[in-house]
């Protein structure tokens, strides 16, 4: 199976692509993708496509969650940790509180670009290129760091590279063994009232590994763990360059990252996203916002997975806490009539976001959870399966989103506000939203 050149490509109109000024520079960063490794394997998209299709059946619980837009400063060991970290302590909150398998996506080696609202951003007066992530030029408000450098697209593959050899020696390398579930609690979050509660449920789980113990079970699941990356399809030169035939079945397969998707503003179903994504085998998702049609979604449907495979389709909501109960009923409805199999994904993070007074972007925590619980509504009164949760998350102390049981307020949020993008659920947060999740899980009827 062929998949379409990047002329053809951006022929077809690519949205949120930068404008680099130099083709030559263009053309040498794609060359050197072209010959470069790949960052995942063709059998490891495979497996999660049959773990994604368990979750469409309504027999396991995606959580995906990571930064919204990594940066090269961060490939470090402690933040790779960090944000593994998190993320395991999330998982084995929802596994045992609520009884359910869950599959871990990060958000991570790969999630260097952002699409923006506007290509410009003025600054006193001057007026340079909008920062669109490392993947395509610099933070800093200078001339020189915002024009689009070909050459980071080569610095991410590099960065995403060095990200995944960190993910895999700490899942296969003993700390994500489910023995640690006490110690990667050790700081702050102990002191927590929630850090607290996860102290009781690692004391639990440790009596049930005792017991598994002294009966002679010792299954290899309890020492490592399934864990895939995953990251918003954005630069079509980045995509298109590591997207490769496997060997074993000569179908093309994106290997940046085991899980791609599609975002809200790139979604168009004659645009070059939809085509590229059309033709690997990857498992995908889709963002769908508010002004998604039951038909936009059905016709989506029809062209990123027309044989209708199961795990291979996931569609992420984002209304916003104050649309979703509204707007989500008769995509799921009809979209279930038309007997696509996909599984449903809730982000509650991009339509809550907002400008505080201290001028800010923040988002208010009651507000991530009303959106969850909304998207639990909706499943629950439908009969269908509230297949996940994409969050932006951080393993760290950050004071980015207001409330939760912390109590962080808008004039908390310049003592350690660190993202480039868009703001993210600090550690304690992210486990508070784990245990108020699973409490939605466990009322939850699984056939």
């Amino acid at each position: 199976m062929s998949i379409p050149d990047l002329s053809t490509l951006h022929a077809l109109g690519a949205a949120q692509q930068p404008t680099y000024p130099d083709p030559a520079a263009l053309e040498a960063a794609v060359t050197t993708l072209r010959t470069a490794p790949p960052l995942v394997f063709a059998g490891e998209c495979d497996d999660l496509t049959t773990k994604l299709a368990a979750v469409a059946r309504g027999e396991a619980f995606l959580l995906q969650g990571g930064d919204c837009a990594e940066t090269f400063a961060g490939v470090t060991a402690e933040n790779v940790r960090n944000k593994l970290r998190v993320l395991l302590q999330m998982a084995v909150v929802l596994t045992y509180a609520a009884k359910v398998p869950v599959v871990k996506v990060g958000r991570l080696a790969g999630q260097y670009a952002k699409p923006r609202s506007s290509d410009e951003e003025t600054r006193d007066g001057v007026t340079l290129p909008a920062y669109r992530g490392d993947a395509v030029n610099g933070y800093e408000f200078t001339e020189a760091s915002r024009v689009p450098n070909p050459q980071r697209l080569v610095d991410v593959y590099n960065a995403s590279a060095a990200t995944l050899n960190l993910v895999r020696a700490f899942t296969t390398g003993g700390y994500a063994d489910l023995r640690q579930v006490s110690t990667w609690n050790t700081d702050f979050v102990r002191s927590s009232p929630i850090g607290q509660r996860y102290e009781a449920l690692a004391g639990e789980i440790q009596s049930a590994l005792d017991f598994m113990s002294a009966i002679g079970a010792d299954p290899v699941e309890f020492h490592k763990v399934d864990f895939h990356s995953s990251h918003e399809a954005l630069v079509l030169e980045y995509e298109h360059a590591l997207t490769r035939i496997d060997s074993r079945t000569e179908q093309p397969y994106d290997v940046s990252g085991h899980f791609v998707w599609i975002g809200e503003r790139t979604r168009q179903l004659d645009g070059a996203h939809v085509e590229l994504l059309s033709h690997i085998k990857n498992p995908i998702g889709v963002k769908l916002g508010p002004t998604t049609s039951a038909d936009d979604a059905i016709a989506l449907a029809a062209k990123l997975n027309p044989e209708n495979i199961p795990g291979r389709l996931t569609f992420i909501t984002r209304f916003g806490a104050a649309k979703i109960r509204d707007g989500l009923p008769e995509l799921v409805e009809k979209v279930t009539a038309a007997g696509l199999q996909v599984a449903w994904v809730c982000d509650p993070m991009h339509g809550n976001t907002f400008t505080a007074s201290s001028g800010y972007k923040t988002r208010a925590f009651e507000d991530v959870i009303d959106e969850v619980q909304g998207f639990f509504d909706v499943h629950r009164a439908l009969g269908t399966w509230p297949g996940g949760l994409h969050v932006e998350l951080t393993g760290d102390d950050v004071t980015e989103c207001v409330g939760g049981g912390e109590e962080l307020a808008e004039m908390d949020l310049g003592n350690r506000y660190e993202s480039v993008c868009d703001p993210r659920l600090n550690r304690v947060q992210s486990l508070e939203l784990a245990f108020l999740v699973a409490e939605m899980l466990r009322a939850t009827p699984r056939d």
